[in-house]
């Protein structure tokens, strides 16, 4: 069985800054699954293929910014 090579994705740090309220359950459950609870909240989460697809799914709803690989967890 073949190992992958574990990649390095550079950080990215997405807050959420528009309301869930009137938003569609799916759209609700994107952003939960990103981590997010409430206005206003962070998180730093890997620049992955699917976290950048959930990002632009709600982008209205978000800021997102690249932070510097000396901020990990």
């Amino acid at each position: 069985m073949a190992v992958k090579k574990k990649t390095a994705y550079p950080k990215i740090k997405i807050k959420l800054v528009k309301s869930l309220i009137g938003r569609s359950d799916r759209q609700q459950a994107t952003v939960k699954g990103l981590g997010l609870r409430k206005i206003n909240s962070e998180v730093i989460r890997e620049k992955r293929p699917e976290i950048l697809g959930m990002i632009r799914k709600i982008e209205f709803m978000l800021q997102v910014e690249e932070v510097g690989n000396d901020q990990s967890k």
